[in-house]
């Protein structure tokens, strides 16, 4: 190996003999590549400061030196070149390109520390990896023979003998890189050799008398070969009969296509049809010839279908004779089966096709003209749109096969029918119909004689005249209920002058219930009052257990469960009670307690809060949190305690300023519930919650309990059974960032156990949790100068040597 390169050994400290029982009496051990001097000795490292020596005897920590020095070398060298390096930027391993010059004659004496002994060692391998990833590539093996002395290449099942008893890398350095900018080989003297894809050298120690040993094969080997030399000489045996088999039949094959060839067009003399397909696969050599099968060209008659006349081949009836000898089926289609009535009905319907050009002109013309009066039909506008698409259809419908098939696959409307009402009669929307005068529907009635006729003097269906009337009328009324109670309830609808349980109000003792959701139906009747049902009822069962306890507690109702109930005053309460039918009064009352000035205040609700049913509810929620299944979190990249954005997908954020109503955030796949689905718990839930809560809960919290997403965070999908490396992987893949290099932490806690489920981590939907990333400490990019000999520090030797032992 050429100085110029500043690429030697460092050896194991391990000394290698010859083994008697290897052929050639060899040992090999692996070595990997550092810098050594001329010396023997690789550079020393001083251990001083931080980085200094504990000594035992002196049980405390000294400045002190270490180096690696050769005692002795094997028989054979390994020298892998490191060409997989670890980058800690993209998380992944690269390939280092870079040219290495390697001699064919390589003396190690000068860098063993023991003198007297021969260490001049010749090439015998090289190996190859073709590729520029670390993930890709393929592999060849360059082997030296050491009798011969010639060079041989493997290649996956090919081997290459190489002229010239040298070794010749040639296309196996020619590699198109990724980066426009390729590297100048550099010139290499006599015996050398550069490489920019070798990554293992392999030297066999130098001997002055070339060995002429004489290996016994052992009998039970031989018997083996000879048991497989005979296997195969039978298999060659059976693939010459099978291909000679193969060739018979080619060649009789290609006699009956060249005796046929010439007589196969129908001339003046008689002819039959053949299928176009079975021709085709007759002429195929690969496959057997099958009989000859016609069905599938005949019509309803058992003739054969104008229409299949394009799908078959006229042939001269002695090419047909011979076919139906040699190959048999059927039916025989002479000159006579083609089928005569078919071809009148084909005639008839082109004509017609013909004629329905000319009366469309006809029809838009006349569909121009205004009509007055009662001389007119009315005809429904989507039946003028498509009527000619309608009469294609019909006149295509020629054989029963496709009239089933339609009858089957479609029920549309006939023509005309798109003005009819539910009775039978026709609409009283005038819309959806148009007057045609009479010659325009004496035009359209030739195609549809069936289609219902409605002349301009027919009145529209009372029954429906009376729904609509009925329906005017119960709009007006909606709109009449909803003007009373907006007038009687005017600080509910607007949500102005609302009472609050944290800072009670001084002018009264008494502050009534009603659930959030009847309070949003009964706004969303009062603002849209002919799109909305109006509200009847106080549904007040969904806030009560099923023994007709209280759910919420008073401290509860002032925090999370403040969005689940609207609180009423006494005054709009008798309102209520008015204009809608309550199910049960849910109350608080402010009382004073005890003698002295000023006296405690206590809150009670009636009916009373339930204990059992209230700890079952919250059990039940803390079980859903820790069970949820396809939830939506959301990940913050922190960089100097500050919330960044990364730029790599800038489609994923959503601004602040953008309220949820006006904008939707995009789910990801798979996701069903803007906030999560539940897997279980279902069934539990019901015995200690009322279904109707259940329902209404789930109707209230969806839109009030969402994240609003922020600049700067992405949201991922994750299930409560996942493991936070699983977590890890998916922020790999959403920040680049690779899994140990991820400080992750919510709620200040910071999560560190790899094989701990998100249920257990604490981590629930809609959570917020802090990525900090580690900066690479080490710059991998310039390791092809380390390979060039301008990088001489021990300690990147070493990592080397760890990540060679696989540690």
């Amino acid at each position: 190996m050429t100085e110029s390169e500043g690429v030697s050994l460092v050896g194991n400290g391990s000394t290698a003999a010859p083994d008697k029982n290897v052929p050639g009496g060899l040992r090999s051990s692996r070595i990997c590549v550092a810098e050594v001097n001329k010396q023997g000795e690789t550079d020393e490292e001083k251990l001083e400061g931080d980085n200094r020596y504990f000594c035992e005897n002196c049980q405390s920590k000294q400045n002190a030196t270490r180096k690696i020095r050769l005692l002795s070398l094997p028989c054979t060298l390994n020298l892998q070149l490191m060409r997989f390096v670890f980058d800690r930027q993209t998380g992944h391993k690269k390939k280092l390109n870079t040219y290495i010059g390697f001699s064919e004659i390589l003396d190690m004496e000068p860098y063993v520390e023991h003198k007297g002994g021969s260490y001049v060692y010749e090439l015998s391998a090289v190996l190859i990896h073709r590729g520029v990833s670390a993930y890709s590539g393929h592999y060849i093996a360059h082997v030296k023979d050491p009798q011969s002395g010639e060079w041989y290449k493997f290649n996956d099942e090919d081997i290459e003998k190489m002229e010239g008893k040298k070794l010749q890398l040639g296309i196996e350095e020619d590699l198109a890189e990724p980066s426009k900018s390729q590297t100048r080989k550099p010139k290499c003297g006599k015996g050398t050799h550069c490489s920019r894809n070798a990554y293992m050298l392999v030297y066999r120690l130098q001997t002055q008398e070339k060995p002429n040993t004489t290996v016994q094969v052992p009998a039970f080997l031989q018997e083996l070969v000879d048991r497989d030399n005979s296997k195969f000489e039978e298999w060659c045996i059976e693939m010459a009969e099978m291909r000679k088999q193969s060739v018979d039949k080619g060649k009789a094959k290609h006699e009956e296509v060249k005796e046929l060839y010439q007589r196969l067009p129908a001339g003046a003399e008689p002819y039959e049809f053949v299928s176009l397909e079975w021709l085709q696969k007759w002429l195929d050599e690969s496959t057997p010839t099958k009989p000859i099968d016609n069905h599938a060209c005949l019509c309803s008659h058992d003739k054969l279908h104008p229409d299949k006349i394009s799908i078959m081949k006229r042939i001269s009836e002695y090419a047909a004779d011979i076919f139906y000898s040699r190959y048999g089926g059927g039916p025989r289609l002479t000159v006579k089966a083609l089928c005569k009535e078919c071809v009148v009905e084909r005639c008839r319907v082109l004509r017609l096709k013909s004629q329905l050009n000319e009366d469309y002109k006809t029809v838009n013309n006349l569909l121009k003209a205004t009509v007055k009066g009662n001389d007119g039909f009315w005809v429904g506008k989507s039946s003028l749109r498509s009527w000619r698409q309608l009469a294609l259809e019909q006149l295509d419908e020629q054989d029963d096969e496709s009239k089933e098939e339609r009858k089957e696959e479609e029920e549309e409307l006939n023509f005309n029918e798109d003005i009819l009402c539910p009775h039978g009669e026709l609409c009283i929307s005038e819309n959806e119909r148009r007057l045609v005068s009479k010659e325009a529907w004496s035009k359209l009635q030739q195609y549809f004689p069936k289609a219902p006729e409605f002349p301009s003097y027919r009145e529209c269906c009372s029954q429906c005249k009376i729904l609509e009337r009925e329906g005017e009328e119960n709009e007006a009324l909606h709109k009449m209920i909803a003007n009373e109670q907006k007038t009687s309830l005017p600080n509910l609808f607007q949500d102005k002058n609302r009472p609050c349980l944290s800072n009670w109000p001084e002018e009264t003792d008494v502050l009534y219930i009603v659930s959030q959701f009847f309070v949003e139906e009964w706004r969303k009747f009062v603002r849209k009052p002919t799109r909305c049902s109006p509200v009847s009822s106080v549904g007040n069962s969904a806030l009560l257990c099923p023994h007709g306890g209280l759910m919420f507690t008073f401290a509860s109702m002032t925090k999370e469960d403040s969005k689940l109930i609207a609180l009423i005053w006494p005054s709009e309460w008798q309102m209520i009670q008015k204009l809608f039918v309550v199910d049960h009064v849910i109350k608080i009352i402010r009382t004073e307690v005890g003698d002295v000035n000023p006296s405690e205040t206590q809150y009670i609700s009636e009916p009373k809060l339930c204990p059992e049913c209230r700890e079952g509810l919250l059990c039940q929620q803390q079980r859903d949190l820790r069970e949820y299944t396809q939830a939506t979190i959301y990940v913050h990249k922190v960089v100097d305690n500050k919330k960044v954005m990364k730029d790599s997908a800038p489609e994923l954020n959503v601004s602040s300023s953008e309220t949820e109503e006006d904008k939707e955030e995009a789910k990801p796949d798979g996701e069903k519930d803007p906030d999560f689905n539940q897997s279980n718990g279902g069934t539990k839930r019901q015995k200690i919650t009322h279904q109707n809560y259940i329902a209404y809960q789930k109707q209230v919290i969806r839109r009030s309990m969402r994240h609003r997403k922020v600049r700067g965070e992405k949201a991922l999908l994750v299930s409560a059974n996942q493991t936070l490396k699983e977590l890890k992987i998916q922020i790999m893949h959403a920040f680049s960032v690779a899994p140990f290099d991820q400080n992750l932490s919510i709620d200040g806690k910071i999560l560190s156990d790899d094989c701990a489920t998100l249920g257990t981590l604490g981590v629930i939907p809609e959570s917020v949790i802090l990525l900090k990333a580690d900066e690479p400490i080490a710059d991998y990019a310039a390791m092809d100068d380390v390979m060039q000999g301008k990088e001489t520090c021990l300690r990147n030797v070493l990592l080397n040597v760890l990540e060679l032992a696989n540690i």
